[in-house]
């Protein structure tokens, strides 16, 4: 597993095809992306999965509509790109970070947890031979979105969008840091 983890490498959105993905494996890959570090088990996040029509609704009704509003000079490539967003894949998984009050437990560790359920969805779908990526992108801090989402106003935020596809082709590699720069021992 750790030669898995040491040349995992996400795929680009923009390099990935929307062919649907198995059921079962859909499954699977949700059903890891829960088992995370969860101080007091409060679940302090949601999975929403989009799939098939709903991306392109998605697409429609929200990314290219708030777009417009925001970029009133878009050129027609700029259109283009942002009424296609979410269908570069099969499917994506929209992390939402959903605190909760708690007396011992700070928020900062529900957002943790958080993340690590987008990570967990991400090395699962790769494990699998999938192409896949986390995204945050502008739509990710759009009220409208996360009202779309079900999240809670000035409570929720997106933690990130996972994008699962199939590769168009291997992913390049990238500069990785220096472990000397960002690795000591007390």
């Amino acid at each position: 597993m750790s030669e898995f983890y040491s040349k995992r490498r996400s795929v680009l959105a923009r390099k990935m095809s929307s062919e649907k993905i198995p059921d079962n494996h859909l499954e699977q890959i949700l059903a890891a992306g829960i088992r995370v570090p969860d101080h007091g088990a409060l679940n302090p996040w949601k999975i929403k999965v989009i799939s098939g029509e709903k991306l392109k609704l998605i697409d429609k009704d929200i990314i290219l509509s708030e777009f417009k509003k925001e970029n009133s000079n878009a050129n027609d490539i700029q259109l283009e790109t942002e009424s296609k967003r979410l269908q570069r894949a099969s499917v994506v998984l929209a992390v939402l970070s959903t605190p909760v009050d708690h007396p011992k437990i700070p928020v900062w560790e529900m957002s943790l947890s958080s993340g690590a359920v987008c990570m967990n969805l991400l090395s699962c779908a790769q494990s699998l031979g999938y192409a896949a990526q986390w995204l945050t992108e502008w739509y990710a801090y759009n009220e409208k979105m996360l009202e779309y989402l079900g999240g809670r106003k000035k409570i929720d935020k997106i933690s990130g969008f996972i994008y699962i596809g199939h590769k168009l082709e291997e992913p390049n590699e990238r500069r990785r840091p220096d472990p000397a720069k960002v690795i000591s021992y007390l």
